[in-house]
């Protein structure tokens, strides 16, 4: 019964993570939000609150049904052409990024928050607009207008057209490179600031005594695991666990993907085990901070391509790699899991720094070792390195980059 509870809860975590993250989300929450406060405020306008007000104020009262209705359309149509406006442009920003720099930049763009907020706000309009336009009727005994309504969509009609000038600027300011990429940078950092707090390094630890092998049930990228669900799983079953795949490392189906100490022959314990860890087919810099470093290294190789040509770019982003080397040289990710008995039950494999580095920066140096300005930005920057941390291999690599550039 546990098990079926801890299933469903994952289920409604992941779909509420799906939900949450979609582009879809904050405009229908906010477009919802619109709809409830225009059905509160038409029913304020026809309270006898709402008529007693308009009788005291004359200039809140419309007498012609037909304006109100011309108001209301303009509005709508307005409104309507302002959405499609902006986000062309967003489609022009997301295909220059995806052309020039890479692919993988895109979220960063389409899950941008203040983009869905502002088309959230356009659609909200909108939905207001034509539910009040439907409320406006000549009956029998005079016309029957919501004008209070009316003029506060007017106001909220002024208010889209400043944030329509506020995105013209937020949007032409989002293109830059150096904004995208400080974007990676910032959170992959977090990303190292939550993983990375051991001062020391840890132990390295051998696969030595864990024998049996669990397979990846089906194809994805590994991006870590449940804890809290795989150190219960170990405490009930008095077994330890070996994770041998970095985060980040596609497996495909019936490659191993927890290694154990001890056989198990219960399926059901098999597959809880499997459910714990995470197989997706995203990366997510959240969980994966390599992910980040990855990200960057393709943005700089992408600007040194042939068809671009753009050591400038190339040259910001290894700057921000080395900001993120200075951390993680001196932070170091735990590689094992405890109970409150202080016995290790999972043990993680985690990139080390050397590994990161390589993986990062020679992409970089393979493309861009014949240009003089990466040339001279990373000889600048290794040095820099070096005089704040001793590296025996970056030193080795600082003496390939000198006799490059001499």
């Amino acid at each position: 019964m546990q098990d079926i509870v801890g299933r469903i809860k994952f289920w409604i975590r992941y779909k509420y993570n799906r939900i949450v993250n979609s582009i879809a989300f904050y405009p229908a929450f906010i477009s919802l939000i619109f709809l409830i406060s225009s059905f509160l405020l038409i029913s304020f306008d026809f309270s006898d609150y709402g008529k007693q007000l308009k009788s005291q104020l004359p200039w809140l009262s419309l007498r012609d049904a037909s304006t109100a209705r011309n108001i209301i359309g303009v509005v709508a149509a307005g409104i309507l052409s302002l959405t499609v406006f902006s986000f062309s442009m967003v489609m022009i920003v997301l295909n220059q990024a995806a052309s020039q720099m890479s692919n993988r930049v895109l979220n960063k763009l389409i899950g941008n928050r203040f983009q869905q907020m502002v088309l959230g706000i356009y659609i909200g309009t909108i939905v207001f607009a034509l539910f009040l336009l439907t409320t406006i009727r000549d009956i029998d005994e005079g016309i029957y207008i919501p004008a209070i309504s009316t003029y506060l969509l007017i106001v909220v009609a002024i208010f889209d057209i400043f944030v329509f000038i506020y995105f013209l600027h937020y949007i032409t300011q989002s293109v830059k490179y150096e904004v995208i990429i400080h974007r990676i940078y910032t959170e992959t950092y977090n990303s190292l600031m939550h993983h990375c707090k051991l001062e020391q390094e840890p132990e390295k630890i051998s696969d030595d005594g864990f024998d049996f092998n669990i397979e990846a049930p089906r194809g994805g990228v590994y991006e870590g695991f449940d804890r809290k669900a795989l150190l219960k799983i170990c405490k009930e079953e008095d077994i330890k666990i070996y994770i041998p795949n970095i985060s980040g490392t596609y497996l495909l189906k019936g490659i191993p993907l927890i290694k154990v100490n001890k056989s198990i022959d219960s399926k059901e314990t098999i597959e809880d085990l499997q459910s714990a860890l995470f197989l997706n087919q995203d990366e997510t810099i959240s969980n994966n901070f390599f992910y980040g470093f990855r990200q960057l290294t393709e943005v700089a190789v992408k600007a040194l391509s042939p068809g671009i040509n753009d050591p400038g770019t190339a040259s910001i982003a290894l700057r921000s790699l080395f900001r993120l080397f200075t951390h993680r040289y001196c932070f170091h990710p735990e590689n094992m899991v405890t109970d409150e008995k202080n016995t290790a039950r999972i043990y993680i494999t985690e990139p080390e720094f050397n590994d990161i580095f390589e993986t990062t920066v020679l992409p970089i140096w393979d493309y861009g070792k014949n240009d003089r300005i990466i040339q001279n930005e990373m000889s600048l920057l290794l040095k820099q390195f070096l005089q704040l941390y001793r590296n025996e291999r970056i030193e080795n690599f600082l003496k390939q980059v000198n006799e490059k550039t001499e």
